[in-house]
């Protein structure tokens, strides 16, 4: 499949939020009875921002990402990642080309529209380290040479809860990197004995046809920045990132790159929503997803549900601009 690039701005006035709308339900096809989970994948994507998703293996993760990929009609691919995998395995290495006489630079799977990096927390912290600069820049660097990402990039990461037996923590540097986090939780009964009749999701993967073409992805994020957010919900914004600050039990509080991409993925929500505006609505329902795996709490560090229901006190106590 050929990766996405960018077109001309020509093609970008054609995208509606209705363009949304067949996205989710394309996705929503294959990742059953999770639409709240659908809708803030999608609204990750159109921030231009990266998924973390942490749940118990088995409820849908790789799925998530693999449906996607295929509703937008990305090249994706996906890495296994383990105890022993190399930076170079997943960046790519330079091989020496003998009829040219000269080393040339062969891509890694990390050269796709969007890449699963599953189990990420399986692998080595250098191993890790190594998506640091491609999930902020869009770019690697091999051998003093920097190399770009294809665009759109989406990095969709899963990781084990940290209790399970050979894992490591992702350091703070690169949970920050990730615009928000996701938790899948096991499907509704009901959905769940109809994917058993169905036969699985397997087959349903394959028969999803793209509900979106990459200009017009590219278009919905260029319109994702014309959303206007008054000067009062930046203050909100900004006051809730400031209470993680002041209050005494949070070791690390949120950073600046967590209160942009706060802010833009309220942009998002509002454009799935249909609105040209953000409301104060779109903060609340975002700051836990895009704040709780940032911070580090005095008591209970590394504990995801203890920082979200932290995050949760925080919401509760700023006041709401009206």
């Amino acid at each position: 499949m050929a990766i996405a690039t960018p077109t001309p701005a020509g093609a970008a006035a054609a995208a509606t939020p209705e363009h949304v709308a067949r996205l989710e339900r394309t996705i929503a096809r294959v990742v059953r009875g999770k639409p709240e989970v659908i809708r803030l994948a999608v609204v990750a994507m159109l921030a231009e921002g990266h998924v973390l998703i942490e749940d118990v293996p088995g409820v849908g993760k790789t799925t998530l990402a693999q449906a996607v990929a295929k509703a937008v009609g990305l090249s994706f691919q996906r890495i296994q990642f383990t105890s022993d995998l190399l930076p170079s395995d997943i960046i790519g290495i330079s091989v020496y080309d003998q009829e040219g006489h000269d080393f040339r630079f062969v891509p890694g799977p990390l050269f796709a529209n969007v890449v699963l990096a599953d189990e990420i927390n399986r692998a080595t912290p250098k191993t890790q380290s190594a998506l640091l600069e491609a999930m902020s820049e869009r770019k690697v660097s091999v051998e003093r040479q920097r190399y770009a990402l294809p665009q759109p990039f989406l990095v969709l990461a899963t990781q084990n809860p940290l209790e399970y037996l050979g894992t490591f923590p992702l350091p703070e540097s690169q949970l920050d990197r990730f615009l928000m986090a996701l938790e899948m939780g096991y499907p509704p009964h009901e959905e769940e004995k109809q994917l058993l009749i169905s036969g699985g999701v397997e087959q349903l993967l394959e028969t999803i046809e793209p509900a979106l073409s990459a200009a017009e992805l590219i278009a919905l994020q260029q319109q994702v920045r014309r959303v206007t957010v008054t000067e009062k919900l930046v203050e909100y914004i900004l006051a809730l990132a400031q209470a993680t600050r002041n209050a005494g039990h949070f070791a690390l509080p949120v950073s600046t790159r967590g209160v942009q991409n706060l802010y833009r993925a309220t942009q998002a929500l509002a454009l799935c929503e249909g609105r040209s505006y953000a409301i104060p609505d779109d903060v609340q329902r975002l700051a836990v997803p895009v704040f709780g795996h940032r911070v580090v709490l005095q008591q209970g560090a590394g504990d995801l549900e203890e920082a979200r229901a932290a995050i949760q006190r925080v919401l509760a106590a700023t006041p709401v601009p009206l």
